[in-house]
């Protein structure tokens, strides 16, 4: 079975390790969730008790009066009520060509023991075998919960407003651009942008933050949140279909389609394993013959049977896709997004994390420090900019904006035929003159002289050109993030041996940023192929895990090529999304190291079962046909041995980050 909010899929084939059986047991988890929820575990308790009166009778009656036909009789009504379901089961996979499956063990082993007369053994294998399954589908379900909370905050309803009559419809029914009416405590139904005013929202169920977000007129709020403030108006600004959420919600539901390479092998692993141990069976079932002077056929056909009941890979099959699922989960709670259970490995194996600067460790807040001008006509020089950069949505052109509208002489000016040069600025024409702004680079492109005083300036340079003439520059200064530092810390902690920031920005604060966080390397001035060039040259060395964290649309190439790309608040960013493997929900670069000890917690816990499931199986699958432990023994091992690799699958979803 699978993750619910990844639903990732599930198994429990035991034995073909298919997707048969964590299919059949999310739909049976589906199945009792709409009747009775105690449904599923009374042919369990019919079988239960049949058994506990049947060995009081063997121990307290007359041996003559039940050891015969009734005997017979008795344990088979104890036993059909648990295998029914798993002899129907089986017969239909050998139909489809799937012989070696764990329902085949169960009936096989079972029919045996009834055959040599072991009927309460044969009862208690497939009891306690329908027990495990039902631990395992309570598992899941618990496991479920995660994305059942995430599905939960799907709103149902819009408020929306045509004609000044407010209607209440469903979110797909409304178009964008309409305009929806958010009360308090109502959940947002679409992404949209507030018209007015303010409010705050609760983000946890898109974010995992607790903390409430101030959101104010013309900034975005997304499908999933909550109002908890005032009521707001908000314009709406994609589908439904194509919301933060609905993207978010296709992207786990399909990470099953991306398994961990454990995974893959438990799954080439029991195809192989499961008809080794059958015919392995039948040669401790017959080849004694040959060799053993006093054989009886029944001692060893109970031997064998044995050998089936621990043979069984249930714990194997189960307990490893919970454990990715479970941490997946994890990840979930604490707003990161893993897209497969196999970048919950990969991340594990990071050598060389790359970074890019503005928005992932640094907040992308631009404010104007300073602004020169070549001519002494500075109110000239931030109109015609702010003109020019009322075009751009870059952090720096929002702080010349902003910065212009407090300006008291600010002159309303329009910018025509305006051109985006990537990796330089803006040209553009305003009031009849022609504009350029943007880096020093922009400026040599068209000729323009300027003065070197630009290239020693640390902070970033909006540098302006009217006319072809050099005519002054701003300075815009950034700020990290709180937790930026914290951040590097943790990742150098986790094993990180190797941390570079890329960045389009100017080099001297690149260096100056670099040098503050402690960061081993950093390069400035790059385009967005300059990044991929870079990334290139890093995973030329091919010692080298390499994960690139960026979070705007100009980082979706890079993104693509490193080994596990990490979108930094992917959640209004499209691209990022649809090109990570793995999404920070939130703005906090300390959750990269948070993901990677995830991914190290999942793995030790998979790989611990991966031990305790073979080694107590070796050990009594040797004692089984050495004659020295029985069939209760091989059950109670079997059994126990699953449900501790699945209590402990779920231990990851408990534990702390």
């Amino acid at each position: 079975m699978r993750h619910p909010y990844f639903h990732q899929g599930g198994h429990d084939d035991c034995c073909s390790i298919e997707h048969n059986h964590v299919k059949e047991t999310t739909k049976q988890v589906q199945d009792t969730s709409l009747t009775s929820p105690y449904k599923e575990y009374i042919p369990s308790i019919i079988s239960f008790v049949l058994l506990m009166i049947g060995l009081s009778l063997d121990h307290f009656v007359k041996p003559d009066f039940f050891k015969s036909y009734v005997r017979l009789t008795w344990y088979l009504i104890a036993y059909l009520p648990v295998a029914w379901s798993v002899i129907l089961t089986g017969l239909k996979l050998i139909r489809k060509g799937e012989v070696f499956t764990e329902f085949f063990l169960m009936t096989v082993a079972t029919l045996g023991a009834f055959y040599i007369g072991e009927y309460p053994e044969g009862v208690a294998v497939m009891l306690f075998y329908s027990v495990g399954e039902l631990f395992q589908g309570a598992a899941v379900k618990r496991a479920k919960g995660n994305i059942k909370a995430l599905l939960d905050v799907r709103p149902d309803s819009a408020t929306v407003i045509r004609n000044d009559v407010a209607t209440i419809v469903h979110p797909e029914k409304v178009g964008v651009g309409e305009i929806i009416s958010l009360k308090p405590g109502e959940k947002v139904p679409l992404d949209g942008t507030i018209i007015d005013g303010y409010s705050s929202f609760n983000t946890a169920a898109l974010t995992g933050e607790s903390k409430p977000k101030t959101i104010r007129a013309a900034e975005t709020v997304l499908a999933g949140m909550i109002n908890i403030d005032r009521a707001v108006m908000v314009r709406v600004t994609k589908k439904f279909t194509e919301s933060s959420l609905a993207r978010i919600l296709d992207m786990v539901q399909n990470a099953s389609a991306r398994k961990a390479q454990t995974e893959l092998f438990i799954r080439k692993f029991a195809k192989i394993y499961t008809p080794i141990v059958v015919y392995l069976a039948l040669a401790v079932i017959f080849l004694p013959y040959f060799f053993v002077s006093d054989y009886v056929f029944n001692d060893w056909l109970y031997r064998g049977l044995i050998f089936l009941v621990i043979s069984c890979p249930c714990a194997l099959v189960i307990s490893i896709p919970l454990g990715y699922f479970g941490g997946i989960g994890a990840a979930s709670r604490n707003g990161i997004l893993f897209k497969g259970s196999n970048y919950l490995d990969q991340v594990t194996k990071l050598t060389t994390v790359v970074m890019d600067k503005t928005g992932t460790l640094t907040k992308g807040v631009f404010n104007v420090q300073e602004v020169i001008s070549a001519n002494g006509d500075k109110q000239k020089l931030i109109n015609y900019a702010a003109a020019l950069e009322s075009h751009s949505t870059h952090p720096a052109a929002k702080a010349i904006i902003s910065y212009a509208n407090g300006s008291v002489q600010s002159a309303s000016l329009k910018a025509m035929n305006v051109q985006e040069i990537a990796g330089h600025g803006l040209k553009g024409e305003v009031n009849g003159s022609v504009v350029l702004a943007g880096n020093a680079k922009l400026l040599a492109k068209h000729a323009i002289a300027y003065p070197k005083e630009l290239d020693a300036v640390v902070d970033t340079v909006v540098a302006v050109a009217i006319d072809g003439n050099y005519a002054g520059y701003f300075t815009i200064a950034d700020e990290l993030k709180e937790d930026a530092q914290q951040a590097v810390k943790d990742l150098h902690n986790a094993g990180v041996k190797e941390l570079v920031m890329l960045s389009g920005d100017k080099s001297s604060v690149v260096q100056k940023v670099i040098k503050t966080l402690g960061i081993e390397k950093g390069f400035g001035d790059l385009l967005p192929e300059g990044k991929v060039q870079k990334v290139e040259e890093i995973k030329s060395d091919r010692s080298k895990v390499v994960a690139f964290v960026g979070d705007g649309i100009n980082d979706a190439p890079v993104l693509a090529l490193s080994d596990v790309g990490i979108a930094m608040g992917g959640l209004g960013s499209g691209a990022a999304i649809e090109t990570a493997d793995v999404v920070i929900q939130t703005d906090h670069p300390s959750k990269i190291a948070t993901a990677i000890n995830i991914g190290k917690a999942t793995q030790r816990i998979v790989w611990q079962n991966i031990g305790l499931a073979m080694g107590i199986k070796i050990i009594v699958l040797i004692l089984g046909a050495g004659g020295v432990a029985s069939m209760w023994e091989a059950v109670f091992a079997d059994v126990g041995v699953a449900l501790l690799a699945i209590l402990n699958a779920i231990r990851i979803q408990r534990m702390k980050f």
